[in-house]
């Protein structure tokens, strides 16, 4: 074809092959997407990106050496308030996978993640645990579910099979070391819920009340028959009022409760103006222990670990408590 036939072709020839150029390469990019996922080169680990420290354990122990954890969520860090930075973006594009909680824990970061899941694997941990396991959520929570399914260890098992089950998918290749894996963490959660259920039934049961700064241990109480109060609602975006700190006060004076617990991530501002609103009555309540609600301990510690987190929580209760 000749420079002039070229310059009268319709402009719609041009057009149409450019798009059948761009709709291949689309196609082709797309395969090679898909066969990545599914066979890796050898010693290329898969980049999982997670939000809070306990789902991160989880892909861990599960992954293995296949598997390199990247989390967002630090010690001490509210995941109900929290928003994401601009490192913690680009951690999210450069991940093959992402496992976060659900049940709107990640307030702020749901639309991100949403917008996310269109391009790769989204997990939220939460996906298999069956409606009548689930806990009724609140309206400041935007969620029909409350979001706090780690106290309960038979729920966190749970998770750890779905982890199991999306790393199986995403890498078929290592599928057996993530049945592995996972079925001797399976089996030290099965420990830790029996050590839970007999140090909490080791405290008389009329001293049996869990006194916290906002609601996230409701789970805990289910499963592990003890009553739980929290100053705050299940989020902790809105502070505790006067009202709220009166009415938590006058409980725990008429139920001579003697002990109330602090969390690692909240403030303790509302829970000590209930300790002073007591001993203006002359009710003296003490600070029972430190918890770990939202966030776990430091990394490196054994608090900074789930396993290491429940045991901590489980042993200062008792003690404070029995």
């Amino acid at each position: 074809m000749n420079k002039q036939s070229k310059k009268t072709l319709p402009r719609w020839v041009t057009t149409v092959g450019v798009f059948s150029l761009v709709l291949v390469l689309a196609t082709a990019c797309s395969q090679e997407q898909k066969e990545q996922g599914t066979t890796r080169e050898a010693g290329q680990k898969i980049k999982a990106t997670t939000t809070i420290g306990m789902i991160s354990d989880i892909v861990g122990k599960v992954g293995g050496d296949h598997v390199e954890v990247t989390g967002i969520m630090k010690s001490g860090v509210d995941p109900h308030l929290y928003k994401a930075s601009q490192g913690d973006m680009r951690k999210l594009d450069q991940a093959d996978i992402i496992f976060y909680n659900g049940l709107h824990l990640e307030g702020k970061m749901q639309d991100i993640l949403k917008k996310i899941g269109k391009q790769k694997p989204v997990i939220p941990v939460s996906k298999n645990i069956t409606q009548d396991q689930l806990r009724t959520g609140s309206p400041e929570m935007g969620s029909e579910h409350d979001p706090h399914i780690w106290f309960n260890v038979q729920n966190w098992m749970s998770a750890v099979e779905t982890v199991r089950d999306e790393l199986s998918a995403l890498d078929a290749a290592h599928a057996e070391d993530y049945k592995a894996n996972a079925e001797a963490y399976l089996a030290e959660l099965r420990k830790l819920d029996d050590y839970t259920r007999e140090q909490i039934a080791s405290i008389p049961e009329a001293q049996r009340v869990l006194v916290t700064a906002h609601d996230a241990f409701g789970y805990f109480g289910d499963a592990y028959d003890i009553q739980v109060k929290g100053l705050q609602g299940m989020s902790t975006e809105s502070e505790a009022g006067s009202q709220d700190v009166t009415k938590l006060r006058d409980y725990l004076m008429e139920h001579k409760i003697k002990a109330v617990f602090v969390e690692t991530s909240v403030p303790r501002k509302a829970i000590d103006a209930v300790i002073q609103g007591a001993a203006q009555q002359g009710h003296t309540i003490r600070i029972g222990g430190e918890l770990y609600s939202d966030a776990m301990g430091k990394e490196g510690t054994e608090e900074g670990t789930y396993i290491g987190m429940v045991k901590h929580n489980v042993n200062t209760i008792v003690k404070a408590l029995k």
